[in-house]
């Protein structure tokens, strides 16, 4: 069972992306959704990072908290 807590960090981790604070706030200042975009549909993701992602959200899973959190930083 996994019991690291689910952070952005954890989350870019999980995505394969890079990680530390500063890598963070450049993917957040370089991506953005589009006006009623959903998270998973957005052109930045790998199939594989989108299906993620889609699973987190409709399982409602561990790391949904987080997967919204990121949907919402990702909303200029």
């Amino acid at each position: 069972m996994d019991t690291t807590p689910h952070t952005l960090t954890t989350l870019f981790q999980q995505l394969g992306l890079p990680s530390n604070g500063a890598e963070i706030d450049a993917f957040l200042a370089a991506h953005a959704l589009a006006d009623g975009q959903r998270l998973p549909e957005a052109p930045f993701w790998t199939p594989a990072q989108a299906a993620f992602l889609r699973e987190a959200l409709s399982a409602d899973a561990d790391w949904a908290e987080k997967v919204d959190e990121l949907a919402t930083r990702l909303t200029h």
